[in-house]
């Protein structure tokens, strides 16, 4: 007699988190037309055409640390339909790729980092440049308090380490909410904010 197989494992956090930020971020990618691509986004120095070409050399890259390794790259400019599609196939590829991840560490510049932090990692980077679309757009659509606040240990991780990924922090009153307080931690800001 065979032995019955044990429960299945549960789900990575991670990797949920993960789910949840690309699933928030495909929201604000359907807002954006090619009248949007020249206009200023939260990030400094780029554009929107410039983020969307950095959001998908991310996805590439996250995709690839599934795998064991991130090798960055440049993503070539495509017009904004073309870009926009490849986004959200790629978040697509992104998610089955960390959903069925067996490595337990990912080496980005020859530095082993556990999997479960480059999950997270992506999920904050795809969260915060989501929130930047939307910001762009006009579309403001807010993060989710509950993913906001879930993201937040990473985001102060990422705050305490800049290697200028994001803007410096800014303040925050004490009784801001979740999705405020993350985006202050990276150094957004916006003339209104969702508690």
């Amino acid at each position: 007699m065979s032995a019955l197989p044990g429960p299945p494992s549960a789900p990575d956090p991670g990797v949920e988190l993960l789910e949840r930020a690309l699933a928030y971020t495909r929201s604000t990618l359907a807002t954006v037309t090619p009248a949007h691509l020249h206009l200023p986004t939260p990030c400094e120095r780029w554009d929107l055409g410039d983020l969307l070409g950095h959001m998908e050399d991310s996805l590439d890259a996250f995709a690839e640390g599934a795998h064991g390794t991130i090798d960055l790259h440049s993503a070539a400019p495509a017009p904004v339909g073309e870009r926009i599609r490849s986004l959200q196939v790629k978040a697509c590829d992104l998610l089955g790729a960390w959903a069925g991840a067996t490595t337990p560490t990912v080496a980005v510049g020859g530095r082993p980092m556990p999997v479960r932090t480059i999950a997270r990692l992506a999920a904050v980077e795809i969260a915060v440049h989501g929130w930047d679309v939307g910001r762009t757009t006009g579309a403001d659509l807010p993060v989710a308090a509950d993913l906001a606040d879930a993201l937040m240990p990473t985001a102060l991780a990422l705050a305490l380490e800049q290697h200028g990924e994001f803007g410096p922090p800014v303040p925050v009153p004490a009784d801001a909410g979740p999705e405020r307080r993350m985006l202050a931690l990276l150094g957004r800001r916006a003339a209104s904010y969702r508690s």
